[in-house]
């Protein structure tokens, strides 16, 4: 009988917990979506909603945070200058309450991207993210992309 409830527990706990992380890999592509469509109101709008109030971005080791409202300015910056601006999920691991994206991001900048004027050059680089989620939102996440990398394709004669 407690061999069988035992079962039948585990059998129920099992794919809520599936479910739960099917749910968290959900919001985090709310995340890219956004950055594949900065101007939109739409993704800008379910980024927030994916997003705890106090979202952080952490993109070095400076002390520097970068919050919600700071980030969503950027971002819309990005669409402009990059109007074809695509951050594509090519992998999404779960562990936990973490979630890991590795990414490409591509785009055209119409102008110089951090000074470095492309002539319209496309750019093709790598992305890691590792977002924390709690309480059904993302509350932090760390991000490296290859800029640098972004750079040298756009200066190449």
């Amino acid at each position: 009988m407690i061999r069988t409830c035992a079962v039948a527990t585990i059998m129920l706990i099992v794919p809520m917990v599936g479910s739960a992380l099917a749910n968290d890999k959900a919001l985090v592509q709310t995340f890219y979506d956004f950055l594949s469509n900065p101007t939109s109101d739409k993704h800008a709008a379910a980024f927030k909603a994916a997003t705890s109030e106090n979202w952080e971005s952490i993109g070095d080791y400076s002390g520097k945070v970068k919050t919600r409202k700071k980030f969503l300015g950027q971002v819309g910056g990005f669409g402009k200058l990059i109007p074809d601006l695509n951050w594509a999920v090519e992998e999404m691991l779960q562990e936990g309450g973490k979630v890991v994206v590795r990414g490409r991001a591509t785009g055209t900048p119409k102008g110089p991207l951090f000074g470095v004027d492309g002539k319209g050059k496309k750019f093709d680089i790598l992305t890691i993210d590792i977002h924390t989620v709690e309480g059904g939102k993302i509350v932090r996440t760390y991000h490296v992309e290859d800029w640098a990398g972004a750079l040298r394709q756009l200066s190449a004669k």
